[in-house]
């Protein structure tokens, strides 16, 4: 059986350590170790005898262990949200910034109390492929050669005559077939053979054997970033979009073990930042009054150098660009505990105020309870508004998307 270890961002796991019942010992250590390698990963650092996740959540497989990375901005949200209610605030969030896109029909229907992100990624998959499977496999051209015995394409005289000396029945030819066999399938089948070794979940193990009895089988094919972005797809090909990017999130996660084959990584983990970011954005965008204009991410140059590259500067969000209403907002997943914000971030904010004429900047947080305090900058010039608006955690994510709303079009337009 499959053993869940559920801990929060910026924890740490020490060796021999007790967690929901499992024990992380040295074998799930070393496989961390070797995933780590000498390049580092983003997910976590290496200390004596155990590992320190960052701020990234999701899900590390290690063998028949999953360790389940959740969100908070601070041990004050972990007493006010349980680890169930954090999960499922962390797959709604997903859900809405577009990390969980199928094609088909019934989403609903998908379990969102599973064990993991990873179970549910996984059954994601299975529910793209089955919906593919129902609707019939695509088919397209491919080149072909070999023996035939009736003549079609074109004979390639080498080897006919070296294999067909002695069968005067056989042509070998070079010829154009039509049949399933293609990439999209190729990666597809890989997918559920690497399925039918990570997955543990038995509600979902008759799926996936009845995914590889009716899948047909395909020859081995190796799978890397290259092979993913050589894809193009058409109108044709377009509802195998989906599965695709499932596949390739689990085919170049997974880290087999070379070693002794038990402890193999797999690891689906966000970054926590970006994606409050995306959900900050996504829920204004929602929400934006036709008079509100929304631009997410542009940048700006503010530093050419004499000799070499010049320098930008990227807000997160910029409200009613090049307008006198123009405000910048910039999003940071953390607790202040009542403390100021970090000088650095306040140097930062200070320069979107000026290199994008806004006319108030503001920093935004998660926070227990929704909240804005002003500040200002001491400038001689002109006064400077840099806000602090804390943006409660809400449970239903619809009610969430729309506090965020009005609480900034509040702050911006009070």
């Amino acid at each position: 059986m499959k053993q869940y270890i559920t801990i929060f961002e910026q924890q740490t796991i020490k060796l021999n350590q007790e967690i929901d019942g499992v024990i992380f010992d040295e074998h799930k250590l070393k496989a961390l170790q070797r995933y780590y390698g000498q390049k580092g990963v983003p997910y976590f650092t290496l200390i004596h005898n155990g590992v320190r996740f960052k701020e990234y959540v999701g899900v590390i497989q290690v063998g028949e262990t999953v360790i389940e990375v959740l969100p908070k901005a601070d041990n004050t949200f972990t007493e006010t949200y349980e680890e169930k209610q954090w999960r499922d605030i962390l797959v709604k969030m997903l859900l809405a910034v577009g990390a969980f896109k199928i094609h088909a029909p019934g989403i609903s229907s998908l379990k969102l109390k599973s064990n993991s992100i990873l179970d549910l990624y996984l059954e994601l998959f299975i529910k793209e492929v089955e919906y593919l499977l129902h609707n019939g496999l695509i088919k397209q051209y491919r080149k072909k050669e070999g023996n035939v015995i009736a003549l079609k394409g074109s004979i390639q005289f080498g080897k006919h005559i070296q294999q067909n000396l002695t069968h005067k029945e056989r042509f070998y030819a070079r010829y154009t077939t039509y049949d399933v066999e293609h990439k999209l399938h190729f990666i597809l089948y890989q997918t559920i053979r690497l399925l039918m070794q990570i997955n543990n979940n038995v509600r979902l193990n008759c799926r996936i054997g009845a995914l590889s009895l009716h899948f047909p089988e395909m020859p081995e094919m190796k799978v890397t970033e290259t092979t993913f972005e050589k894809l193009v797809f058409t109108r044709k090909t377009q509802p195998y979009k989906n599965a695709i990017d499932i596949a390739k999130l689990l085919l170049l996660q997974y880290h087999p073990d070379l070693n002794k084959g038990r402890n193999n990584v797999l690891a689906l983990m966000f970054d926590m930042n970006k994606l409050w970011e995306q959900f900050v954005s996504v829920s204004l965008r929602k929400h934006k009054a036709p008079d509100m204009t929304l631009t997410v991410q542009t940048s700006k140059y503010f530093w050419k150098p004499e000799n070499g590259n010049r320098s930008k500067i990227r807000p997160d969000i910029v409200v009613n660009k090049g307008n006198s209403d123009c405000v910048v907002l910039d999003t940071k997943w953390k607790n202040l505990n009542g403390y100021n914000p970090s000088p650095d971030d306040l140097r930062q904010m200070y320069v979107y105020h000026k290199y994008y004429g806004a006319k108030k900047v503001a920093l935004v947080y998660p926070g227990t309870k929704t909240h804005i305090s002003k500040g200002s900058y001491l400038d001689e010039e002109m006064d400077k508004e840099c806000s602090i608006i804390l943006l409660s955690v809400e449970h239903e994510i619809k009610k969430w998307q729309l506090t965020i709303y009005d609480e900034i079009r509040k702050w911006c337009c009070p």
